[in-house]
């Protein structure tokens, strides 16, 4: 069965961003002048990934950070980006332009626990994880589609694979499942989305998919909030079963941030 890579990146630094002032959907904050930097060093990190698929939300924040990423890409500076509004950060309705403290008190007003407080007009959990698992099983019906169709040509270029690519800058080939010895990747998808977005994502990963984890890697890492432009990776596996075919997470590595300080400090498979 085809397999395919997705990388997660969080958005750049906003001004809001470092005065903790809540976004959400309704605050269209662009990224700061550290905020550009953040992306044009994900952009160096990654030149020479070479990526299928490009997706980002639909709000300014993460359209810059993708524009930073791809144009300073060897393979990737013409790509086509979708801008998907599934991919958007979770609305915080009047909690939305205040101080995170503020959240914290109509949370405690509401005897309720932050992130579960849903502030009046926001989002619940149950929302935001129904975006998440639509847009993922989006991906997954595109990548099996397109699987069955004929392989691009620079896929079957000698040295080209998206597997090898990818391995010049995450630790590949010693994730737990491993890469030797199982087909190749028919697909390499980049996203680009939000903190609060990414931990639910990633927490149906786990709990529903059961996302199988580097040595590492604690649970509750794999739920914490993604810095800014911090990078995740997973594999994502097909198998058939009774109810047909059901996708399979691996995760290689968590909010690295290698491309920032310069240093290996990442939560990777070792």
């Amino acid at each position: 069965m085809p397999r395919f890579a997705l990388t997660v990146i969080r958005h750049g630094e906003t001004r809001f961003n470092k005065e903790k002032i809540l976004q959400g959907q309704g605050i269209d904050e662009p990224l700061s002048e550290t905020g550009f930097q953040q992306a044009a060093a994900a952009g160096l990190f990654l030149h020479k990934v070479k990526f299928t698929h490009a997706f980002s939300s639909d709000l300014i924040r993460t359209k810059q950070t993708m524009h930073g990423i791809l144009e300073k890409s060897k393979f990737c500076k013409d790509m086509t980006v979708t801008y998907d509004s599934r991919l958007r950060e979770r609305k915080y309705g009047i909690a939305e332009g205040k101080v995170l403290t503020e959240l914290r008190a109509l949370a405690k007003a509401a005897r309720e626990e932050i992130p579960m407080f849903t502030p009046p007009g926001g989002e619940t959990l149950d929302q935001v994880k129904r975006r998440g698992k639509d847009f993922f099983s989006f991906l997954c019906q595109l990548v099996l589609k397109e699987a069955g169709q004929e392989e691009r040509p620079s896929q079957e270029a000698p040295g080209s694979s998206l597997e090898s690519s990818l391995t010049e800058v995450f630790p590949l080939g010693t994730s737990p499942g491993g890469c030797d010895d199982v087909p190749g990747l028919v697909a390499s998808v980049l996203v680009v989305s939000h903190g609060a977005y990414m931990k639910t994502l990633f927490g149906y990963f786990l709990s529903d998919l059961k996302c199988s984890l580097p040595t590492t890697l604690s649970k509750s890492e794999l739920v914490s909030v993604s810095p800014n432009t911090g990078m995740s990776l997973f594999i994502v596996s097909f198998e058939d079963d009774a109810e047909g075919v059901t996708p399979t997470v691996e995760c290689v590595c968590m909010n690295r941030l290698d491309h920032l300080s310069g240093k290996a400090e990442t939560r990777c498979s070792v």
